[in-house]
């Protein structure tokens, strides 16, 4: 029974007043505890992926491949050596003469045969037309083209003369280096097939371009006097030297190095037979060599790096799973697996082959 001055404290749901409060208390708890669960998988995630990461930049700096650095060695020379520009060209002939009958008629007296050499105003031949052939200049009889008593007809060359001495060389220059040639340009002409060299220079330069593709060409020509064994037609280099050192000390220019201010310097060897730089002057160069001022002496040795790779992915590849195995010890493995299966094979047909058309199958399926 409830006396008159109590009132009735339970909540309208039906809940103890104590029990609710302990409700609303609990219910924080939950959530704390759920936001910490997430908290913690957002930590372990993290912390795989970085691991994931660092594995994957450890196997990454691994397979990269690595390099042992030796030494080349290389001797300094006494030489020389030139910056020069070079141009392709042919021999051509100045002086040709072919020598010809002004009407119809017939040989009467030949003075001379193939090959001689002539001075100029020498007789070449007589015509029955009163007509004497004579040599214009000095040079040599390239062909005799008809013999005393035979008919000529008006124009036809009789005798061809041809200076083998004085020649020519066109050459074409490009509008990248016709700004480097320069009529009176000292020059060298080497031929291809005999490799003779012949000094000469720069006769004229005709600066109207006949070119019509994307490039206008020069045309140079240079007049060089060669000895017997060059006839018109061979191929020549010309080369036009800009500068020049005569007996001077070169060295490979693989072997030189440049620090980052672009000083040269190369590796010699000291008294402790270590590697260390020393610093030289250079000169001239025609990107094969180069000349030494100062620093080198002819026969000093100087090294140059070498990187020589020592490891690649595939040999990392074949360390992790084992070696030779990983590449050629499987297919060793293989094929002498699949010898012993064979030969197990053969003999388990052999030996089922006397116990009837039944056992001769069932070894061949054993032996597989």
């Amino acid at each position: 029974m409830k006396k008159n001055n109590e009132t009735d404290t339970k909540p309208e749901n039906g809940v103890e007043e104590g029990q609710s409060v302990q409700a609303v208390r609990t219910e924080p708890k939950k959530k704390k505890k759920k936001a910490g669960k997430v908290i913690r998988r957002i930590i372990v995630t993290l912390l795989i992926v970085a691991v994931l990461a660092a594995a994957v930049f450890y196997a990454w700096s691994r397979l990269k491949d690595q390099y042992t650095v030796t030494y080349q060695a290389y001797t300094a020379t006494v030489g020389t050596i030139s910056n020069s520009l070079s141009f392709s060209g042919t021999l051509q002939a100045v002086n040709t003469q072919d020598a010809a009958a002004n009407g119809l008629t017939t040989v009467r007296n030949m003075y001379v045969s193939e090959g001689d050499k002539v001075k100029k105003g020498t007789r070449l031949a007589r015509l029955a037309n009163g007509q004497v052939l004579e040599a214009d200049f000095d040079g040599t009889v390239n062909q005799v083209l008809y013999a005393a008593g035979d008919s000529v007809a008006a124009g036809e060359n009789v005798v061809q003369l041809v200076d083998f001495e004085h020649m020519k060389v066109s050459i074409r220059v490009d509008e990248y280096d016709i700004g480097n040639v320069h009529t009176g340009d000292a020059c060298r002409v080497t031929t291809t097939a005999t490799e003779k060299v012949f000094d000469s220079s720069i006769a004229s330069i005709n600066y109207v371009s006949s070119s019509t593709g994307n490039v206008a060409y020069y045309t140079a020509t240079a007049y060089v006097d060669v000895d017997e064994g060059c006839y018109p037609g061979m191929q020549v280099t010309v080369t036009v030297p800009r500068n020049e050192a005569t007996d001077v000390v070169i060295l490979k220019a693989e072997a030189i190095s440049f620090d980052m201010f672009n000083n040269a310097f190369v590796y010699v060897r000291d008294e402790e037979d270590q590697v260390t730089e020393k610093s030289i002057v250079i000169g001239v160069s025609n990107g094969n060599y180069t000349e030494i001022k100062e620093g080198l002496q002819e026969g000093d040795e100087v090294y140059c790096e070498v990187k020589v790779e020592t490891n690649t992915a595939a040999s990392m590849l074949m360390n992790l799973f084992g070696g030779r195995n990983f590449m050629g010890g499987g297919r060793n493995n293989n094929r002498n697996n699949n010898n012993n299966n064979n030969r197990n094979g053969q003999q388990n047909n052999w030996g089922n082959f006397g116990g009837g058309s039944g056992g001769f199958p069932g070894g061949g399926r054993n032996g597989n």
